[in-house]
C-alpha cells in the first residue's frame, strides 16, 4: 500500500492543459484519425470517466487542440511594420503546421479559445493600424491565410524529405515512365531543368509566392488609401 502511494504522488498530476498537451503528442505521432478520449486517458494512465473531470467531451479537446495551436503562432502588435510582421506570421504559422500537420484539416472551430481569437484580434489591429481598411484587413487575412495554408497541406502530402527535396518520388516517377518524355514532355522538362537540379526544395518556392502576395496588398493599400482620401 505505501508503494502504491508513492507511485500517486510521484505521478505529474493531470490537468486539462496537461491532458491537451498529451493529446497534440499523440495526434502528431499517430495522426489526428487515431485520437480517442480513451487512447488519451491510457496515456494519462487515469481512467476514461476521470477525463471528463478536465475535458466536457472531445469537441472540446478538439478546441482546446487547436487553441494551443495558434498560441505557437508568431503574433503580430499594433505598431509593428505590417509587411514584417505579416511575413514573420506566415512562416511561423507553416513551421507549426509542419509539427502538427492534423491542425492543417481540422474544420473551424464553433468555440475557439482565447489564443485563437486574440490571435485573430492582434492581426486585425496589425493590419488597421498600418492603414488597411476593415474591408482591406479582411482581404489580406483571407489571402495569406489561404495561401499559408494551401502550402502547408502540400508540404505536408507530397514525399519530401526533411530538407523539403521532392527529387527522389519525382526520380521514381520518371523511371516508371519511360515514355513521359513525349507524352509529358513539359513535365519532363521541368523535373529536369528545375526539380532534379541540386538545392531546388519545393518550401523555397514560399518566400516567393508569399513576397508577390506582400506587394499586391501594398499596391492595394495605397489605392485605398488614395480613394479613402479623396
Amino acid at each position: 500500500m505505501v508503494v502504491s502511494m508513492a507511485k500517486l504522488e510521484d505521478r505529474t498530476p493531470v490537468t486539462r492543459e496537461r491532458a491537451i498537451r498529451v493529446a497534440m503528442a499523440l495526434a502528431d505521432a499517430d495522426g489526428i484519425e487515431s485520437l480517442s478520449m480513451r487512447k488519451l486517458a491510457a496515456a494519462l494512465d487515469i481512467t476514461a470517466m476521470s477525463l471528463y473531470y478536465h475535458l466536457k467531451d472531445k469537441e472540446d479537446l478538439l478546441d482546446g487542440m487547436l487553441d494551443i495551436v495558434h498560441s505557437e503562432f508568431a503574433t503580430p502588435s499594433a505598431g509593428d511594420e505590417w509587411r514584417a510582421a505579416m511575413r514573420k506570421r506566415a512562416g511561423s504559422t507553416r513551421s507549426v503546421l509542419a509539427q502538427h500537420p492534423w491542425a492543417i484539416s481540422m474544420k473551424a472551430r464553433t468555440s475557439p479559445g482565447p489564443a485563437t481569437l486574440g490571435h485573430l484580434d492582434s492581426v486585425i489591429g496589425c493590419l488597421t493600424a498600418a492603414g488597411f481598411s476593415m474591408a482591406m484587413t479582411g482581404h489580406a487575412m483571407s489571402i495569406l491565410d489561404s495561401y499559408v495554408l494551401g502550402f502547408a497541406q502540400q508540404e505536408a502530402s507530397l514525399p519530401l524529405d526533411p530538407s523539403g527535396d521532392i527529387g527522389d518520388a519525382t526520380e521514381a516517377i520518371m523511371a516508371q515512365q519511360e515514355a513521359m518524355a513525349d507524352s509529358f514532355k513539359n513535365l519532363a522538362a521541368m523535373a529536369v531543368s528545375l526539380i532534379l537540379q541540386p538545392g531546388y526544395a519545393l518550401g523555397n518556392e514560399f518566400d516567393f509566392g508569399l513576397e508577390l502576395i506582400l506587394d499586391g496588398l501594398e499596391v492595394a493599400l495605397l489605392s485605398d488609401s488614395v480613394s479613402l482620401s479623396q
